[in-house]
């Protein structure tokens, strides 16, 4: 347990230090206030998509053939609002294992105070998220009661490479879908400039997350890292499958068991996952974090 705390500010190599600080003058900089930034006040245009129609589930399948230009819409809508949820639910996590981490260590320290304003934004971010979901006029999506017991373990037990690479998991595949929403002129407005303020400030939060993963494992060894490669997988799998509640359908007005039945066999989705995922694996693998176990959480949930 020892080995994952980050030393005192004093022990620590100055590039870790500099890290810290450009990502606090990044911050500093450019920042936003999604209260003001994002546009809630005009009513809902259900002429746009909720999300790029390519990132439906059921894009690409026989069903989306099927359905009108509206219910393709207000598939999109819902699945963007579930998308938002299983982010709050999981930037809740992360929170509280980045406090976690940081408890009773050097306030003084850059990475402490870089650390408390990652957590600053991630809490905007959740009220972003939340204020998105009503306002596409979804219901709270949550995800399955065993996702929701296995993060509670998760926030709690994990800890060093495994609870910074998990992170790193979450954003990346986030990161990588909302860069298409936030330029996509389909997606109704104020959607994307939620995904551009999201994307702007995760930048920095992912590039903490790898920095943090590297340092972790340059001190593990082999069992700890054959533990730490598991754990993120199986944190990555909960996270992925999380993502589009199974109730979006119904609330979409289709038929669900169709839906789900072909949004499970949908090979372009799966497609769009594992090219989401190619930066991520890549990192992993650098990390010497994709042992074969690892492999077969990824491949199930189609990130490889």
């Amino acid at each position: 347990m020892a080995s994952s705390t980050v030393p005192p500010s004093g022990s620590l190599p100055a590039s870790d230090q500099e890290v810290a600080q450009r990502l606090l003058d990044s911050a500093a900089k450019l920042a936003y206030d999604p209260a003001t930034e994002v546009d809630w006040d005009t009513p809902l245009d259900k002429d746009f998509h909720g999300a790029s129609p390519e990132w439906s589930t059921l894009y690409g399948t026989a069903y989306w053939q099927d359905m009108t230009e509206a219910q393709r819409k207000e598939l999109t809508r819902q699945e963007a609002a579930s998308v938002a949820s299983t982010g709050i639910w999981f930037e809740m996590i992360l929170q509280q294992m980045v406090l976690r981490d940081i408890y009773a260590k050097d306030p003084t320290d850059p990475q402490f105070q870089w650390a408390l304003t990652e957590v600053a934004e991630e809490c905007r971010h959740s009220i972003m998220f939340a204020r998105g979901a009503e306002k596409l006029q979804a219901p709270p999506y949550r995800p399955h009661r065993a996702a929701v017991e296995l993060g509670r373990a998760f926030k709690t037990l994990a800890f060093g490479e495994s609870a910074y690479a998990a992170i790193l998991v979450a954003e990346e595949v986030l990161d990588v879908m909302q860069r298409d929403w936030m330029r996509d002129e389909r997606v109704v407005p104020f959607v994307r400039t939620i995904n551009n303020i999201h994307v702007v400030e995760e930048s920095r939060h992912m590039k903490f997350a790898r920095d943090e993963t590297r340092k972790r494992m340059r001190k593990a060894g082999f069992v700890r890292r054959r533990i730490s490669s598991l754990v993120i997988a199986i944190a990555a799998y909960v996270i992925v499958t999380s993502m589009v509640n199974k109730k979006v359908y119904k609330n979409a007005g289709l038929d669900s068991e169709r839906a789900l039945a072909e949004a499970a066999a949908n090979e372009h989705h799966k497609s769009m996952m594992r090219s989401s995922c190619a930066g991520l694996m890549e990192f992993l693998a650098s990390a010497r974090l994709l042992t074969k176990p690892a492999l077969y959480f990824y491949k199930r949930a189609n990130l490889i």
